[in-house]
């Protein structure tokens, strides 16, 4: 059995079909749900991987079953195989990245894939700071989000030269989804820089959501 193979079906196996209808209606999904937890999810991900040490099988079979995903899980667990060391960090996640967002089209799916970009940053700084600023005038609106988000969680290792870069062409846009990402970007930036943040907002003219979400916990 591949490993493609094996994750399908330990994914059955801890399915849970009470669950299934409603994360599919609450996710808006086209592809339906086999009911199985986050958790679980990326517990079997990394599982059927363990011990591989080549980063290109890691992103092949993460290719394979995004490609041949029957149900949302198995989209879920090609990203979270591309969270395996050493596929992790790794540049050649980038296409398959941009390819999973473009298809993907929804925050559950970008909002994942930002944590591959952060590491990135901190692996090949100049590299992560070229895709960032590249995705942040994108005609894809997931992909700005995804260089929005792209620094959460780097706390005092955040560039705000690289934060303020990303969301300076997305200030206007009206799409909930940017307002929410600026936002929330700008909240994670405040618990190390809470000065600059506040400076930040005080300087630019955000949406409402943007401000708020903004200054939150200020």
């Amino acid at each position: 059995m591949s490993r493609v193979d094996e994750i399908r079906t330990r994914l059955r196996a801890a399915a849970d079909p009470s669950r299934a209808a409603g994360q599919q209606a609450y996710m808006k999904s086209d592809l339906p749900f086999l009911g199985v937890r986050v958790p679980d999810t990326r517990r079997v991900a990394r599982a059927v991987v363990a011990g591989e040490s080549d980063a290109a099988v890691i992103i092949e079979d993460a290719r394979q079953l995004w490609d041949a995903a029957s149900h949302r899980e198995e989209r879920y667990a090609a990203m979270m195989l591309l969270a395996v060391p050493p596929a992790r960090a790794d540049l050649r996640i980038v296409p398959l990245i941009e390819r999973m967002v473009r298809a993907g089209r929804w925050w559950d799916i970008t909002d994942e894939l930002s944590g591959r970009i952060r590491e990135l940053l901190d692996a090949h700084p100049r590299d992560g700071e070229a895709l960032v600023r590249g995705w942040s005038v994108s005609e894809e609106m997931w992909l700005r989000r995804l260089a929005i988000l792209s620094q959460l969680g780097r706390r005092g290792q955040t560039d705000l030269h690289l934060l303020a870069d990303a969301l300076r062409p997305n200030l206007r846009d009206g799409e909930f989804f940017i307002r929410k990402a600026i936002g929330w970007a700008l909240r994670d930036a405040a618990r190390s820089y809470p000065e600059w943040v506040e400076a930040y907002v005080a300087a630019h003219a955000l949406s409402p959501l943007s401000r708020r979400e903004a200054l939150k916990h200020l």
